[in-house]
Protein backbone atom coordinates (compact mmCIF):
# COMPACT_ATOMS: atom_id res chain seq x y z
CA UNK A 1 0.00 0.00 0.00
CA UNK A 2 1.00 3.42 -0.77
CA UNK A 3 0.45 6.15 1.84
CA UNK A 4 0.32 9.52 0.83
CA UNK A 5 1.38 12.42 3.72
CA UNK A 6 1.66 16.01 3.38
CA UNK A 7 3.81 18.47 5.59
CA UNK A 8 1.89 21.40 7.38
CA UNK A 9 2.91 23.77 4.87
CA UNK A 10 2.17 21.61 1.80
CA UNK A 11 -1.50 20.83 3.43
CA UNK A 12 -2.47 24.36 3.99
CA UNK A 13 -0.93 25.62 -0.11
CA UNK A 14 -3.41 23.03 -1.14
CA UNK A 15 -6.57 24.31 0.52
CA UNK A 16 -5.77 27.85 -0.38
CA UNK A 17 -5.13 26.44 -3.91
CA UNK A 18 -8.72 25.18 -3.64
CA UNK A 19 -10.73 27.75 -2.05
CA UNK A 20 -9.27 29.89 -5.27
CA UNK A 21 -10.77 27.79 -7.30
CA UNK A 22 -14.07 27.46 -5.31
CA UNK A 23 -14.27 31.48 -5.39
CA UNK A 24 -13.24 31.49 -8.93
CA UNK A 25 -16.78 29.22 -9.98
CA UNK A 26 -18.81 31.15 -7.52
CA UNK A 27 -17.72 34.16 -9.71
CA UNK A 28 -18.00 32.71 -12.68
CA UNK A 29 -21.83 31.14 -11.79
CA UNK A 30 -22.37 34.47 -10.62
CA UNK A 31 -21.56 35.83 -13.83
CA UNK A 32 -23.40 33.80 -15.86
CA UNK A 33 -26.73 34.24 -13.51
CA UNK A 34 -26.73 37.75 -14.01
CA UNK A 35 -25.83 37.38 -17.69
CA UNK A 36 -28.72 35.41 -17.81
CA UNK A 37 -30.93 37.61 -15.85
CA UNK A 38 -29.89 40.83 -18.10
CA UNK A 39 -30.89 39.07 -21.03
CA UNK A 40 -34.28 38.12 -20.27
CA UNK A 41 -35.08 41.50 -18.81
CA UNK A 42 -33.63 43.14 -22.14
CA UNK A 43 -36.09 40.60 -23.85
CA UNK A 44 -39.08 41.61 -21.38
CA UNK A 45 -38.08 45.73 -22.26
CA UNK A 46 -38.40 44.73 -25.78
CA UNK A 47 -41.74 43.57 -25.48
CA UNK A 48 -40.82 40.44 -27.41
CA UNK A 49 -43.94 38.81 -26.42
CA UNK A 50 -46.46 41.49 -26.97
CA UNK A 51 -48.77 41.27 -30.03
CA UNK A 52 -47.89 42.69 -33.18
CA UNK A 53 -48.97 46.16 -33.45
CA UNK A 54 -51.22 47.74 -35.92
CA UNK A 55 -51.22 50.60 -38.35
CA UNK A 56 -54.64 51.72 -40.62
CA UNK A 57 -54.42 53.48 -43.52
CA UNK A 58 -57.43 54.22 -45.72
CA UNK A 59 -60.94 56.20 -46.00
CA UNK A 60 -64.02 57.37 -44.09
CA UNK A 61 -64.67 53.00 -44.01
CA UNK A 62 -61.56 53.03 -41.36
CA UNK A 63 -61.32 56.04 -39.84
CA UNK A 64 -61.14 56.69 -36.20
CA UNK A 65 -61.88 60.18 -36.07
CA UNK A 66 -58.89 61.56 -37.87
CA UNK A 67 -61.71 63.74 -40.10
CA UNK A 68 -62.72 65.86 -36.64
CA UNK A 69 -59.54 67.00 -36.89
CA UNK A 70 -59.63 69.17 -40.20
CA UNK A 71 -61.63 71.44 -41.60
CA UNK A 72 -63.88 68.80 -43.89
CA UNK A 73 -67.72 68.91 -44.22
CA UNK A 74 -67.04 64.87 -43.46
CA UNK A 75 -66.53 66.27 -39.76
CA UNK A 76 -69.35 63.65 -37.95
CA UNK A 77 -68.17 63.29 -34.10
CA UNK A 78 -71.69 63.78 -33.16
CA UNK A 79 -75.55 61.85 -32.79
CA UNK A 80 -76.22 59.11 -34.28
CA UNK A 81 -72.88 57.95 -35.18
CA UNK A 82 -71.64 55.44 -32.46
CA UNK A 83 -75.09 55.17 -31.56
CA UNK A 84 -74.43 51.46 -30.72
CA UNK A 85 -70.66 51.66 -30.12
CA UNK A 86 -69.35 49.79 -26.82
CA UNK A 87 -70.77 51.85 -23.55
CA UNK A 88 -67.37 53.54 -22.17
CA UNK A 89 -65.90 53.80 -25.15
CA UNK A 90 -65.01 57.06 -27.40
CA UNK A 91 -66.24 56.54 -31.29
CA UNK A 92 -64.29 59.47 -31.84
CA UNK A 93 -66.58 59.74 -35.36
CA UNK A 94 -66.44 56.95 -36.79
CA UNK A 95 -68.19 56.43 -39.79
CA UNK A 96 -70.80 54.00 -38.47
CA UNK A 97 -73.50 53.10 -35.97
CA UNK A 98 -70.55 51.28 -34.06
CA UNK A 99 -67.26 49.64 -34.66
CA UNK A 100 -65.82 50.06 -38.10
CA UNK A 101 -64.40 46.47 -39.77
CA UNK A 102 -60.64 46.96 -38.33
CA UNK A 103 -62.17 47.41 -34.80
CA UNK A 104 -63.98 43.78 -35.20
CA UNK A 105 -60.98 42.38 -36.90
CA UNK A 106 -58.52 44.00 -33.89
CA UNK A 107 -60.85 42.45 -31.10
CA UNK A 108 -60.87 38.82 -32.56
CA UNK A 109 -56.98 38.98 -32.97
CA UNK A 110 -56.60 40.00 -29.33
CA UNK A 111 -55.44 43.63 -29.96
CA UNK A 112 -56.14 45.27 -26.83
CA UNK A 113 -58.45 48.44 -27.09
CA UNK A 114 -59.27 50.37 -30.48
CA UNK A 115 -56.20 51.54 -32.31
CA UNK A 116 -56.23 55.62 -31.92
CA UNK A 117 -56.19 58.08 -34.67
CA UNK A 118 -52.76 59.53 -35.56
CA UNK A 119 -54.72 63.06 -34.97
CA UNK A 120 -55.89 63.35 -31.37
CA UNK A 121 -53.39 64.75 -28.90
CA UNK A 122 -53.26 61.77 -26.68
CA UNK A 123 -51.61 59.72 -29.45
CA UNK A 124 -48.25 60.51 -28.04
CA UNK A 125 -44.98 58.84 -26.81
CA UNK A 126 -45.18 54.93 -26.29
CA UNK A 127 -48.72 54.91 -27.28
CA UNK A 128 -47.79 54.58 -30.72
CA UNK A 129 -45.77 51.08 -30.48
CA UNK A 130 -49.22 49.99 -29.90
CA UNK A 131 -50.16 51.04 -33.02
CA UNK A 132 -51.44 54.23 -34.80
CA UNK A 133 -54.75 54.27 -36.96
CA UNK A 134 -54.19 57.44 -39.91
CA UNK A 135 -56.93 57.09 -42.07
CA UNK A 136 -59.35 59.63 -43.22
CA UNK A 137 -62.06 60.88 -44.48
CA UNK A 138 -62.67 61.93 -48.26
CA UNK A 139 -58.96 60.58 -48.30
CA UNK A 140 -58.07 59.00 -51.95
CA UNK A 141 -54.77 57.52 -53.52
CA UNK A 142 -54.68 60.61 -55.71
CA UNK A 143 -53.66 64.01 -54.16
CA UNK A 144 -56.90 65.67 -55.05
CA UNK A 145 -59.22 63.10 -54.44
CA UNK A 146 -62.08 64.63 -51.84
CA UNK A 147 -60.84 68.16 -52.87
CA UNK A 148 -64.53 69.49 -52.82
CA UNK A 149 -64.98 68.50 -49.31
CA UNK A 150 -62.32 70.41 -47.90
CA UNK A 151 -59.16 69.06 -46.14
CA UNK A 152 -58.20 65.85 -46.17
CA UNK A 153 -55.18 63.09 -45.29
CA UNK A 154 -54.35 61.46 -48.52
CA UNK A 155 -52.41 58.13 -48.63
CA UNK A 156 -49.30 60.08 -49.62
CA UNK A 157 -49.81 62.02 -46.24
CA UNK A 158 -50.28 59.21 -43.90
CA UNK A 159 -47.81 57.73 -45.19
CA UNK A 160 -46.03 60.90 -44.11
CA UNK A 161 -46.87 60.67 -40.75
CA UNK A 162 -46.14 56.93 -40.79
CA UNK A 163 -42.65 57.45 -41.52
CA UNK A 164 -42.68 60.10 -38.09
CA UNK A 165 -44.53 57.69 -36.20
CA UNK A 166 -41.72 55.60 -36.98
CA UNK A 167 -38.53 57.91 -36.12
CA UNK A 168 -39.94 57.73 -32.68
CA UNK A 169 -39.64 53.71 -32.95
CA UNK A 170 -36.39 54.22 -33.70
CA UNK A 171 -35.53 56.76 -31.02
CA UNK A 172 -36.86 54.43 -28.29
CA UNK A 173 -35.91 51.15 -29.67
CA UNK A 174 -32.78 51.52 -31.76
CA UNK A 175 -32.72 50.99 -35.44
CA UNK A 176 -32.08 47.56 -35.12
CA UNK A 177 -34.55 46.86 -32.47
CA UNK A 178 -37.36 48.98 -34.62
CA UNK A 179 -36.80 47.24 -37.82
CA UNK A 180 -37.73 43.86 -36.11
CA UNK A 181 -40.27 46.00 -34.35
CA UNK A 182 -42.04 47.17 -37.49
CA UNK A 183 -41.31 43.43 -39.85
CA UNK A 184 -43.42 42.30 -36.94
CA UNK A 185 -46.23 45.00 -37.34
CA UNK A 186 -49.77 44.16 -38.89
CA UNK A 187 -50.41 47.39 -41.72
CA UNK A 188 -53.99 47.35 -42.83
CA UNK A 189 -54.91 49.58 -46.48
CA UNK A 190 -58.45 50.66 -47.11
CA UNK A 191 -58.13 53.32 -49.61
CA UNK A 192 -59.13 53.53 -53.37
CA UNK A 193 -63.31 54.32 -53.19
CA UNK A 194 -62.99 57.87 -53.43
CA UNK A 195 -60.92 57.73 -56.75
CA UNK A 196 -63.91 56.59 -58.00
CA UNK A 197 -66.53 58.36 -56.26
CA UNK A 198 -65.23 61.69 -55.76
CA UNK A 199 -62.76 61.76 -58.37
CA UNK A 200 -63.15 60.30 -61.88
CA UNK A 201 -67.30 59.97 -61.22
CA UNK A 202 -68.02 63.10 -59.31
CA UNK A 203 -71.34 64.16 -60.71
CA UNK A 204 -71.10 66.50 -63.20
CA UNK A 205 -67.34 67.98 -61.69
CA UNK A 206 -65.87 64.81 -63.69
CA UNK A 207 -67.22 65.16 -66.90
CA UNK A 208 -64.60 67.08 -68.59
CA UNK A 209 -62.03 64.43 -66.77
CA UNK A 210 -64.09 61.40 -68.24
CA UNK A 211 -64.02 62.93 -72.17
CA UNK A 212 -60.13 63.15 -71.95
CA UNK A 213 -59.56 60.34 -69.44
CA UNK A 214 -60.80 56.76 -70.47
CA UNK A 215 -61.37 54.74 -67.14
CA UNK A 216 -58.49 52.20 -67.96
CA UNK A 217 -55.88 54.99 -68.29
CA UNK A 218 -57.45 56.43 -64.92
CA UNK A 219 -57.22 53.08 -63.33
CA UNK A 220 -53.98 52.62 -64.58
CA UNK A 221 -52.87 56.15 -62.76
CA UNK A 222 -54.11 54.75 -59.37
CA UNK A 223 -52.26 51.24 -59.63
CA UNK A 224 -48.78 53.71 -60.76
CA UNK A 225 -49.25 55.83 -57.97
CA UNK A 226 -50.35 52.73 -55.01
CA UNK A 227 -47.43 51.03 -56.23
CA UNK A 228 -45.34 54.20 -55.55
CA UNK A 229 -47.19 53.80 -52.04
CA UNK A 230 -46.60 50.39 -51.30
CA UNK A 231 -43.06 50.08 -52.09
CA UNK A 232 -42.95 53.30 -49.72
CA UNK A 233 -44.19 51.44 -46.85
CA UNK A 234 -41.53 48.31 -47.50
CA UNK A 235 -38.82 51.17 -47.39
CA UNK A 236 -39.89 52.14 -44.31
CA UNK A 237 -39.80 48.76 -43.11
CA UNK A 238 -43.10 47.25 -43.04
CA UNK A 239 -43.67 43.91 -43.77
CA UNK A 240 -47.04 41.88 -43.23
CA UNK A 241 -49.32 44.49 -45.62
CA UNK A 242 -53.21 43.82 -46.24
CA UNK A 243 -54.47 46.06 -49.25
CA UNK A 244 -57.97 45.73 -49.44
CA UNK A 245 -59.48 46.16 -52.82
CA UNK A 246 -62.24 48.82 -53.34
CA UNK A 247 -65.74 47.43 -52.68
CA UNK A 248 -69.39 47.93 -55.27
CA UNK A 249 -68.84 51.36 -54.93
CA UNK A 250 -71.63 51.31 -57.57
CA UNK A 251 -74.18 49.57 -55.25
CA UNK A 252 -74.01 52.56 -52.42
CA UNK A 253 -77.41 54.48 -51.92
CA UNK A 254 -76.08 57.29 -52.54
CA UNK A 255 -74.91 56.21 -56.10
CA UNK A 256 -77.74 54.45 -56.76
CA UNK A 257 -79.61 57.71 -56.33
CA UNK A 258 -77.42 59.61 -58.45
CA UNK A 259 -77.32 57.74 -61.14
CA UNK A 260 -80.96 56.61 -61.83
CA UNK A 261 -80.30 55.92 -65.64
CA UNK A 262 -77.63 53.76 -65.19
CA UNK A 263 -79.34 51.03 -63.10
CA UNK A 264 -79.41 47.69 -63.57
CA UNK A 265 -81.87 45.46 -62.13
CA UNK A 266 -80.78 41.67 -61.31
CA UNK A 267 -83.09 40.06 -58.25
CA UNK A 268 -84.32 43.50 -57.22
CA UNK A 269 -80.79 45.11 -57.17
CA UNK A 270 -79.97 48.42 -58.66
CA UNK A 271 -76.15 49.51 -59.13
CA UNK A 272 -74.51 51.31 -61.73
CA UNK A 273 -72.34 49.27 -63.76
CA UNK A 274 -69.91 52.17 -64.76
CA UNK A 275 -68.63 52.63 -61.55
CA UNK A 276 -68.39 48.96 -60.87
CA UNK A 277 -66.78 47.69 -63.79
CA UNK A 278 -63.96 50.51 -63.13
CA UNK A 279 -63.07 49.30 -59.74
CA UNK A 280 -63.42 45.46 -61.23
CA UNK A 281 -60.81 46.87 -63.61
CA UNK A 282 -58.55 48.27 -60.76
CA UNK A 283 -59.20 45.41 -58.20
CA UNK A 284 -57.98 42.61 -61.21
CA UNK A 285 -54.76 45.20 -61.87
CA UNK A 286 -54.09 45.41 -57.97
CA UNK A 287 -53.82 41.99 -57.47
CA UNK A 288 -51.50 41.58 -60.38
CA UNK A 289 -49.66 44.56 -58.20
CA UNK A 290 -49.73 42.45 -55.08
CA UNK A 291 -47.96 39.56 -56.78
CA UNK A 292 -45.23 41.81 -58.39
CA UNK A 293 -44.61 43.32 -55.19
CA UNK A 294 -44.57 40.17 -53.20
CA UNK A 295 -41.84 38.32 -55.67
CA UNK A 296 -39.82 41.66 -55.88
CA UNK A 297 -39.48 43.28 -52.66
CA UNK A 298 -37.55 40.02 -50.37
CA UNK A 299 -39.47 39.38 -47.64
CA UNK A 300 -42.24 41.30 -48.08
CA UNK A 301 -46.20 39.92 -47.01
CA UNK A 302 -48.23 41.84 -49.05
CA UNK A 303 -51.91 40.18 -48.90
CA UNK A 304 -54.87 40.99 -51.50
CA UNK A 305 -58.56 41.42 -49.94
CA UNK A 306 -61.27 41.13 -51.56
CA UNK A 307 -63.47 43.46 -50.56
CA UNK A 308 -65.86 43.64 -53.66
CA UNK A 309 -66.46 40.43 -53.35
CA UNK A 310 -67.12 40.18 -49.73
CA UNK A 311 -69.66 42.76 -49.89
CA UNK A 312 -71.25 41.94 -53.39
CA UNK A 313 -71.95 38.54 -52.07
CA UNK A 314 -73.30 40.49 -48.87
CA UNK A 315 -75.77 42.84 -50.86
CA UNK A 316 -76.50 39.65 -53.25
CA UNK A 317 -77.47 37.65 -50.63
CA UNK A 318 -78.70 39.77 -48.07
CA UNK A 319 -81.73 37.75 -46.68
CA UNK A 320 -79.62 34.85 -45.79
CA UNK A 321 -77.68 37.04 -43.63
CA UNK A 322 -80.88 38.39 -42.16
CA UNK A 323 -80.47 41.75 -43.58
CA UNK A 324 -84.28 43.32 -44.62
CA UNK A 325 -82.55 46.35 -46.57
CA UNK A 326 -79.46 46.37 -48.77
CA UNK A 327 -80.32 49.52 -51.36
CA UNK A 328 -81.16 52.59 -48.50
CA UNK A 329 -79.15 54.20 -45.75
CA UNK A 330 -80.10 53.17 -41.81
CA UNK A 331 -80.72 56.97 -41.50
CA UNK A 332 -81.32 59.94 -43.44
CA UNK A 333 -79.53 63.40 -43.33
CA UNK A 334 -79.75 66.49 -44.98
CA UNK A 335 -76.10 68.86 -45.24
CA UNK A 336 -76.55 71.83 -43.07
CA UNK A 337 -73.52 74.77 -44.14
CA UNK A 338 -73.06 74.98 -40.16
CA UNK A 339 -72.78 71.33 -39.08
CA UNK A 340 -71.05 69.74 -42.36
CA UNK A 341 -72.99 66.61 -43.90
CA UNK A 342 -75.09 66.53 -40.56
CA UNK A 343 -78.57 67.00 -39.85
CA UNK A 344 -80.30 68.47 -36.28
CA UNK A 345 -83.11 65.70 -36.50
CA UNK A 346 -81.57 63.08 -38.62
CA UNK A 347 -83.96 59.97 -39.58
CA UNK A 348 -82.42 56.94 -37.77
CA UNK A 349 -84.06 53.19 -38.16
CA UNK A 350 -84.79 51.28 -35.27
CA UNK A 351 -82.71 48.15 -35.82
CA UNK A 352 -79.44 48.65 -37.50
CA UNK A 353 -78.54 45.34 -37.84
CA UNK A 354 -81.39 44.80 -40.33
CA UNK A 355 -79.77 47.22 -42.87
CA UNK A 356 -76.27 46.28 -44.91
CA UNK A 357 -75.79 50.08 -44.44
CA UNK A 358 -75.47 52.38 -42.14
CA UNK A 359 -75.90 55.73 -44.01
CA UNK A 360 -75.92 56.60 -47.92
CA UNK A 361 -72.12 55.00 -48.26
CA UNK A 362 -71.00 53.06 -45.32
CA UNK A 363 -71.88 49.93 -44.08
CA UNK A 364 -73.33 48.79 -40.47
CA UNK A 365 -71.41 47.26 -37.84
CA UNK A 366 -73.36 44.07 -38.77
CA UNK A 367 -72.06 44.24 -42.60
CA UNK A 368 -68.41 44.83 -40.96
CA UNK A 369 -69.04 41.83 -38.48
CA UNK A 370 -69.84 39.76 -41.15
CA UNK A 371 -67.05 40.63 -43.50
CA UNK A 372 -64.41 40.63 -40.39
CA UNK A 373 -65.50 36.85 -40.30
CA UNK A 374 -65.21 36.07 -43.62
CA UNK A 375 -61.79 37.26 -44.14
CA UNK A 376 -60.13 36.51 -40.95
CA UNK A 377 -59.92 32.60 -41.25
CA UNK A 378 -60.75 32.41 -44.81
CA UNK A 379 -58.90 29.31 -45.55
CA UNK A 380 -59.39 28.49 -48.46
CA UNK A 381 -58.42 31.91 -50.33
CA UNK A 382 -61.99 32.91 -51.64
CA UNK A 383 -61.29 36.56 -50.06
CA UNK A 384 -58.04 36.88 -49.22
CA UNK A 385 -54.24 35.76 -51.06
CA UNK A 386 -51.69 34.31 -50.44
CA UNK A 387 -53.24 34.03 -46.81
CA UNK A 388 -56.11 35.19 -44.85
CA UNK A 389 -55.62 37.66 -42.10
CA UNK A 390 -55.42 36.05 -39.03
CA UNK A 391 -52.08 34.21 -41.12
CA UNK A 392 -50.29 37.17 -41.54
CA UNK A 393 -51.05 38.58 -38.00
CA UNK A 394 -49.03 35.51 -36.51
CA UNK A 395 -46.46 34.90 -39.59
Amino acid sequence: MIRTTFSYSNSHHAHFLLMNVLMALAVFTLSCSTSTSSATSLEGNNDMHKPPAVYIFGDSLVDAGNVNYIVNLYRNNRFPNGIDFPRGKRYTGRFCNGRTVVDIIGEELGVKDYIPPSLDPTTVGDVVLRGVNYACGGAGIFNDTGAIFGDRINMDAQIDNFAKTRDYIISSLGGGGSKKFLEKALLAIVIGSNDFIDNYFTPILSIPKQKLESPEHFVNSMISKFRTQLTRLYALDARKIIVANVGPVGCVPVERALNLKSWRHTKGDSCTTAMNDATKLFNKKLKSLIIELNSNLAGSKYVYLDSYKVLYHIIDNYQSYGFEDFKNGCFKLLADPTLGLASPTPLICKDRSKYVFWDDAHPTEATYAIFAKNVLDDHDSTYTYPMNVRQLYYS
